[in-house]
């Protein structure tokens, strides 16, 4: 089959190999991270949800507003030389943490999430800079399809550690993973751009100028991040309001295999749209996404939910491939890592958004009103945005280094 093809070329490729390998488990601390920071908050300081909220936002927070530095980091210096202060703070913060009282955990939170290893822009650009332009499709969409895997085998892992040990060990266990990954990405110094001859060292890539941000950071790549914002906004809003519309009718127990169906509609969403010869308008996506996004409302049972909810996910993760291959398009290559760090500060706002926005629909029309307010909001900003970079398209793809 043509699109078993694709990928199998692509996996051919040993340092896709290694960076989707490594950034598997790279990505299982960033997402178990949330989770036991609530649970270690409400279980071992003994505070409240709100406080333990609190506290989970000011690590998610932290690190979306590092997303755009680390990532300029990242262009100017290289791999190593953004990792090692990474390291040396997560590791502080692995030794002490745990044994703070609330407030000063709080700040450690926010200085560990400044620090985070910026592992999404490290592993986009690598993939990207090891792929031919031809491949570019397929090797995103393979890179979202095991985020997707990391995202939900992550807190999981977290879940169980916590609900079995001490939280103060699992916290700190959870951040000694996240150094144990950055050393392993230290060591294998994966290439961030595209060598011009095979021979050349990764350490040789870092000599193009570098543009200034408002050269690239126009309309067109404004457009991209908002589309970004709304996608996860309509994600936090469907993960919220499957959980408020089963515990209305008493089936919280079902919330798992429910959510499960969710995530492996996207999976194959994603695999399907990587094997895509042409791109669709990630615009034209989200407003599909949106549009399918309140479907769930009209289920009659809990199965009716699932299989709604797999139809919702097949358009979540090429949503978010195709924002990503035009963004790649639009931004130099020697910038290409802060605009990957804007991308996750995008994504990470718009859950920050989604929770709070389809909770009060919730609260006001229950489980099927989150999902027609997120879907809605899905919908008109897809169709807007799509008729904006119709009005006013983009320049074409950026060069840099004269290539």
């Amino acid at each position: 089959m043509p699109v078993l093809r694709q990928y199998r070329d692509v996996v051919a490729i040993s340092t896709i190999r290694t960076a989707i390998l490594v950034g598997f488990l790279a990505r299982l601390p960033l997402f178990g991270a949330g989770v036991v920071v609530t649970l270690h908050v409400v279980r071992s300081l003994e505070r409240s949800y709100t406080e333990a909220g609190i506290a989970g936002a000011a690590l998610v927070l932290a690190i979306a507003v590092a997303g755009p530095w680390r990532g300029r980091l990242l262009d100017r210096y290289g791999l190593r030389r953004v990792l090692v202060p990474s390291i040396v703070v997560q590791s502080g913060y692995a030794l002490v943490a745990p044994f703070l009282e609330f407030g000063t955990f709080l700040i450690a939170q926010i200085v560990a999430g400044l620090f985070f290893i910026p592992v999404q822009a490290i592993l986009r650009q690598t993939v990207m800079a090891a792929a031919a332009q031809s491949q570019r499709r397929t090797v995103l969409s393979l890179d979202g399809v095991v985020l997707e895997i990391s995202a939900g085998l992550g807190p999981a892992i977290a879940v169980a550690a916590a609900t079995t040990w001490n939280t103060s060990y699992v916290l700190a266990g959870v951040f000694w993973a996240s150094v144990l990954a950055g050393i392993i990405l230290y060591v294998v110094n994966l290439p961030l751009r595209r060598s011009p001859s095979s021979s050349e060292e990764p350490a040789q890539e870092l000599g193009a100028p570098r543009p200034s941000t408002r050269t690239w950071f126009g309309l067109a790549v404004g457009a991209l991040l908002l589309g970004a914002v709304t996608s996860t906004v309509v994600f936090a809003g469907t993960d919220l309001s499957t959980v408020g519309i089963l515990n209305e009718v008493g089936k919280a127990s079902s919330i798992g295999w429910v959510l499960a169906l969710w995530a492996l509609g996207s999976l194959i969403g994603g695999l399907v749209y990587g094997g895509l010869a042409r791109p669709i308008s990630p615009f034209l996506l989200l407003a599909a996404l949106g549009a399918v996004t309140m479907l769930p409302a009209l289920s009659t049972g809990t199965l009716s939910l699932g299989l709604l909810l797999l139809v919702a996910g097949l358009l979540g993760q090429p949503t978010i491939t195709a924002a990503l291959e035009q963004l790649v398009d639009r931004v130099p290559e020697v910038a290409r890592g802060e605009a990957m760090g804007w991308h996750s500060t995008a994504m990470t706002s718009g859950l920050a958004l989604g929770a709070p926005l389809s909770g009060a629909a919730i609260d006001r029309w229950g489980g099927a009103g989150g999902f027609v307010l997120v879907g809605l909001l899905g919908f008109v900003a897809g169709l807007s945005l799509w008729g904006l970079s119709r009005l006013r398209p983009g320049p074409r793809p950026a060069t840099s280094g004269g290539r």
